[in-house]
């Protein structure tokens, strides 16, 4: 259950950078973009798998380019279901998807929730140092 919601704590901070930073993405309350980042986190889940694998050509031409349309239809997708958040148009959408991508990898580096517990990166215990030799 913490994981589920550091997860959803994050996509909400991620959601509230994208609203701050994209002009034409707009939330009314909090109560919004609590609901908007849950419903995305929702809908990434299990339509975005869907809509990934019916994807593949375009991805594989584009090189891996399409993924972000995918994600921009996700957050459009959002802005159609829940009343209070609204995103303007693709194009604000494509950056915003873009921007909530990168603060949800910069926050979820963060931490390792595999075992429900919160615990940074660098200093987590599973994690060993190598022991190795350079060959020359």
């Amino acid at each position: 259950m913490t994981a589920f919601l550091i997860r959803w704590l994050v996509t909400t901070i991620a959601v509230f950078a994208a609203e701050k930073l994209i002009p034409g993405i707009h939330c009314n309350s909090a109560g919004a973009l609590l609901g908007a980042s849950l419903l995305l986190g929702i809908v990434n889940a299990f339509v975005r798998p869907i809509l990934l694998l019916l994807s593949i050509p375009f991805i594989i031409v584009t090189m891996g380019l399409f993924i972000l349309v995918v994600n921009a239809l996700m957050l459009m997708l959002v802005a159609q279901i829940v009343p209070s958040f609204s995103v303007d148009g693709f194009w604000n959408a494509f950056f915003g998807s873009i921007v909530i991508s990168l603060v949800s990898w910069i926050l979820s580096s963060f931490f390792r929730t595999s075992d429900g517990k919160i615990h940074t990166i660098t200093h987590h215990p599973s994690i060993k140092k190598a022991d190795a030799r350079v060959i020359e």
